[in-house]
């Protein structure tokens, strides 16, 4: 990897700046599902075994009124409490704001062997009157350098991140002597690069979600990379009324079903693979399926899910991949009467992993649904901690936050 990684730089008796990914979810004051802090410990543990001062920074959720701020709703104060169970032998501090005096006078205290969280990085984005400045989200250099001058060296290790231009990593990456990433990016980029960089074939595609229009560009770079890729979930339904199907009142992106014929023009090596059942409602609710196949009289209905005649023949086009890569749930996965495409995948993955297949989900909704429905990390090959940075990764763009560390020399 040409950029710098952790154990490039020089970290001891340092000030060391870590953007960690905190956005998790929070009930009630407490941390529901711990995830992206535990996925952050392998780097901040290497900090401090340095002997070095960790500042932690993270974003939570989405800030758009002085309410998000005084509410206390998205604050960072209760991944302190998680922080502090994980590691109880180190002193873990917090300081409810992420600038200003008490920032500055919190990090010349902080002493080597300890952590620093400073709160919501997304509170710079409403100013004290409640307008909407976006000075973190939209990259204010001035706050990136703020940020940048409180420590020595910069660690960006929020890959659910990577792929926005914000001051707590962009900004920050620009303006500081030294920077790397850390460990958890370092593992997404590498299994990343097992699919877009001489993968193993034959290579299959999963993708899945609700709109086409989500996923084209993924859909583009992904036909020159694979063998086959399967389509499911609600982006299946626009594909198949391009070809002519009466998909009922499943949903379609009417607008976009020209160009799902053009795509499947172009696909003259036939590496699309749409499904040929589906488990329909004449609902949105969780109500017993009526199963229906390609040519059946969809009227009323609306697809939620595929069914057992695609998952058949989805799995002959799994069994003989060497890599596979899944984005995007087979069906609405929240509704047990629908999970069942979704719980299919995740077997038939499970099983050519034991095989030797090198499976990656890409994070967002398709790693929820698995973990949800039971399944393991050590099920596949790897489960990616970033939706849409794993995607634009996919797609081959520039992650703004990785593009942004120092090279290798």
């Amino acid at each position: 990897m040409a950029k710098k990684t952790l154990k490039d730089v020089d970290l001891k008796n340092k000030k060391v700046i870590i953007r960690v990914d905190y956005n998790v979810p929070i009930n009630g004051g407490k941390v529901t599902s711990n995830k992206r802090i535990v996925a952050s410990l392998p780097t901040i543990q290497y900090a401090l075994k340095q002997n070095a001062a960790v500042i932690l920074l993270s974003h939570l959720g989405r800030v758009e009124s002085l309410e998000d701020v005084t509410n206390g709703k998205k604050s960072l104060a209760p991944v302190v409490k998680e922080l502090k169970k994980l590691l109880p032998k180190v002193n873990v501090k917090f300081v409810d704001k992420s600038v200003g005096t008490i920032v500055e006078n919190s990090v010349k205290e902080l002493k080597p062997g300890e952590i620093l969280l400073l709160e919501n990085t997304r509170y710079n984005d409403v100013d004290e009157k409640g307008k909407e400045v976006k000075k973190e989200s939209k990259n204010d250099k001035v706050l990136g350098a703020y940020w940048a001058k409180l420590g020595d060296v910069f660690v960006n290790d929020a890959f659910g991140t990577a792929h926005r231009n914000a001051a707590s990593n962009t900004g920050i990456a620009s303006a500081i002597k030294t920077s790397c990433v850390g460990f958890l990016i370092q593992l997404e980029l590498e299994n990343l690069a097992k699919i877009t960089e001489k993968p193993k074939h034959p290579v299959v595609a999963i993708l899945g979600g609700s709109k086409v229009s989500d996923k084209l560009a993924i859909i583009e770079n992904l036909i020159k990379i694979s063998d086959k890729i399967l389509i499911v979930g609600g982006m299946a339904n626009t594909f198949l009324t391009a070809q002519g199907q009466n998909m009922g009142s499943s949903k379609v992106e009417s607008d976009l079903i020209a160009t799902a014929k053009a795509i499947l023009k172009k696909d003259t090596k036939h590496k699309i693979v749409l499904p040929v059942d589906f488990l329909t409602s004449k609902e949105f609710k969780d109500v017993k399926p009526q199963p229906k196949s390609i040519g059946d009289d969809f009227s009323g209905l609306m697809a939620l899910d595929i069914g057992k005649k695609s998952i058949d023949l989805f799995a002959k086009e799994l069994e003989s991949a060497k890599t596979v890569f899944w984005n995007g749930p087979a069906g609405v996965f929240e509704f047990a009467n629908y999970a069942y495409g979704t719980k299919q995948i995740c077997n038939v993955l499970k099983t050519i992993s034991k095989k030797g297949t090198f499976t990656l989900i890409g994070g967002g909704d398709s790693a929820a649904a698995a973990l949800s429905l039971g399944f393991k990390e050590s099920d596949f090959g790897f489960i990616s901690t970033g939706g849409g940075a794993s995607l634009e990764f996919i797609e081959g763009k520039v992650l703004p936050g990785v593009a942004s560390i120092q090279e290798k020399k």
